[in-house]
């Protein structure tokens, strides 16, 4: 394959020839998932260094975020935007690592409760100073561009029933 040709574009120029009406969607759904796995790959090469995936970065940030620490698993879920089992799963690997720990809550025992402890906090401001530092995998876009982005994944988003209109 020729490396100067953007495998998007051709397969764009290819939709245009057959089905003109779709090619643009095409290449832009196209265009989504290979940006979502470039910045992926950067993110996660970012994060690295701490033993860290996206998906537990996320979650205990989204902790440490919380005045007191603590979650429960459930609203973690509707927050990160991820099924139920995920949670389970990733909560499970910080608390084997010490970063978090599970328990039942005082108030209603059938909700579980995640805490971030002081090892997760602090992996949580060292893994986001890396990613401060790599401009989230974006560094070479402007504010203006990232800004950009954010707005027109919006709409996206909107048509998809992820938001309201």
């Amino acid at each position: 394959m020729d490396p100067v040709t953007d495998p998007i574009a051709e397969a764009h120029r290819q939709w245009s020839a057959r089905w003109p009406e779709h090619a643009d969607r095409m290449a832009a759904v196209t265009s989504v998932m290979r940006a979502q796995q470039l910045l992926l790959g950067r993110i996660e090469a970012a994060l690295k260094p701490f033993g860290l995936t996206f998906a537990a970065y996320e979650a205990l940030r989204l902790l440490a975020f919380t005045r007191t620490g603590t979650l429960p698993m459930g609203k973690m879920g509707v927050r990160l935007m991820v099924h139920p089992a995920s949670v389970t799963n990733v909560v499970g690997r910080l608390e084997q690592r010490g970063l978090a720990r599970r328990a039942p809550s005082p108030d209603d025992r059938r909700v579980v409760l995640a805490t971030i402890t002081p090892a997760g906090r602090e992996l949580a401001e060292r893994a986001t100073a890396a990613l401060h530092e790599d401009g989230f995998g974006l560094a070479d876009l402007t504010a203006e561009q990232a800004a950009a982005v954010t707005g027109a994944l919006r709409a996206v988003r909107v048509s998809a029933g992820d938001l309201p209109d």
